[in-house]
């Protein structure tokens, strides 16, 4: 008989005990960097927290593009914790609706202060986490369902806007009949 440094449960205790503290490094880094984004300062006579994404987002054209692009840091951090695939997508949706109403001059801008997507993002992350099996809830099967619907309908009225515009304006300039 061999003497092992470690029997099977010491090791798997072992492994577990690393992959827990692996975990838990990655939801420190994940909350840092969501505080830095969504509630690093406050706004001076206020109780307001901001943070350097809708700073960022001001730089017209690339500004949403950049700090999206930082948030998105997140979902690999999420990946790399191990955290459920539903609960990624549901935190991908948080960057979308960012991102999209970000888009829209100043509104982005307060809806980013208001919506905060990385903090929503960092305390899925951490909640996913520290789980030992990957749990998906019924909650993140509704929220992501409701998002897709949502952005297909807004896909639909989109398109159905455009074809109007469009199609009145080829009337009005003559071009159909």
């Amino acid at each position: 008989m061999t003497d092992r440094p470690y029997s099977t449960d010491q090791a798997s205790t072992q492994q577990h005990s690393q992959s827990n503290a692996h975990k838990k490094s990655i939801s420190q880094l994940a909350q840092m960097l969501a505080q830095l984004l969504d509630a690093s300062l406050t706004i001076p006579g206020t109780t307001i927290k901001i943070g350097l994404d809708p700073i960022i987002g001001l730089i017209p054209g690339i500004g949403d593009l950049i700090s999206n692009g930082i948030g998105s840091s997140l979902l690999f951090l999420a990946t790399k914790a191990g955290v459920p695939r539903i609960v990624i997508l549901r935190m991908s949706f948080n960057i979308v609706i960012n991102m999209v109403v970000g888009a829209i001059p100043i509104i982005g801008d307060l809806f980013s202060i208001w919506f905060k997507s990385n903090l929503q993002n960092s305390q899925l992350l951490y909640r996913h986490s520290q789980t030992t099996t990957q749990v998906t809830t019924v909650i993140d099967w509704m929220y992501v369902s409701i998002i897709v619907i949502a952005m297909i309908l807004l896909l639909g009225v989109t398109l159905s806007f455009a074809y109007w515009v469009g199609s009145s304006l080829l009337a009005l300039l003559g071009l159909t009949e």
